[in-house]
This record gives C-alpha cells, structure tokens and sequence, in this order.
C-alpha cells in the first residue's frame, strides 16, 4: 500500500559531494514526489529481516511499513531541514537513498539505503567514499548512525574508517560513528 503522499522534498541544492562524484559509475539527483513508487518497496526491503518474524498477514506488514515510511520521513523533514535528500542511480535508474545534512559542524549522513539488487556492489562505499572526500576538502568530520544488528552495515563502516563515537550500550538500537579527514586543508 502506497502513502497518499510525503511532505514534500526541500527543494534541490547542490551537495559537497557533487565537487567528487563524477566518473564514480554511479550519479545522484535530488528526490521527487514522482520517486514514491520505488521509495516505498526499498524502505520496505530494510525492514524486511525484521518483520520476518512478525505473524502479521502480509497486507497487515505494507500498511505497517507505509505508516512507518511516512513517519521517518517526517521526521527527517522535522530534525534535517537543510539535508540533502538523494536518489542513487545506475545506467539512469534509482537503486536508492542518500539523505546527507552538511548544516553542522560536521556532516551527517542521515540515511543510506540500497535496494537489495545493489547491495554489496560497491555502490554503497562510492557513495560514502564521495562524501568522505567533499569533507576532507572542506575540513570537517563525517557521522553517522548505524543499527546495531546491521552487522554489514556496521562491517563496511569501519573498513571505511568510521569509529565508534561511543560506547555500545545494551538495549541502545543505533551506534553512533565518526570519520575523521587525517589532513585538513590550511585555513
């Protein structure tokens, strides 16, 4: 089942990361209302392993997860204004989401999501690595959130450099990471 609708997207700004992100084979654009349709089923694929278990009819588990989208992307919209709401493409064609804040100190990446097609391609890291060096240009840290039990997520993280920013606590769902440039540019 399909929301009606989403808030709408902030409108399209120009991302650090566009300084870096040509030749990488993949391409971004800003989202758009147009893109629900295959918003709805990638949001729905990362909660997939988690709903397994739930002995909800199948009809039951889309509205779940269509109530669910539309409250996380309200609260993107409520706690990341500025953010950049991304599509990644392949060849043209969406294979997912990169909602990237760059207001702070440091940036955020809000939110990364692939459909299960283009998970362990490497598009992930080019992505992530694009942002790791518009923020290395510009001095700053990068953050992020990972869920705990996203053990791949977590693996790619730290060979990518992010560490830790605290202690794991149990019963805390997201670890928070941080990656830091080893040389910042001369003011």
């Amino acid at each position: 089942m399909l929301p009606a609708t989403l808030a709408p997207f902030p409108p399209e700004r120009r991302p650090a990361l566009a300084g870096v992100a040509d030749g990488t084979g993949w391409q971004w654009r800003a989202l758009r209302d147009d893109d629900l349709p295959w918003l709805v089923p990638l949001y729905a694929s990362t909660r997939e392993e988690e709903l397994r278990s739930v002995p909800w009819p199948d009809a039951a588990k889309r509205q779940f997860l269509s109530q669910q989208l539309v409250a996380q992307h309200q609260h993107y919209l409520a706690h990341h204004p500025r953010a950049h709401y991304l599509a990644i493409l392949r060849e043209g064609q969406p294979v997912g989401r990169f909602y990237v804040d760059e207001d702070g100190e440091e940036d955020l990446i809000v939110d990364i999501s692939l459909l299960p097609s283009s998970r362990g391609t490497g598009t992930g890291t080019a992505v992530i690595g694009c942002q790791q060096q518009a923020c290395a240009a510009r001095g700053r840290a990068l953050r992020l959130h990972v869920m705990q039990h996203n053990h791949a997520a977590l693996r790619l993280y730290q060979r990518m450099g992010f560490v830790a920013s605290a202690a794991a606590t149990t019963g805390e769902l997201y670890l928070p990471m941080r990656w830091e440039p080893t040389h910042r540019p001369l003011s």
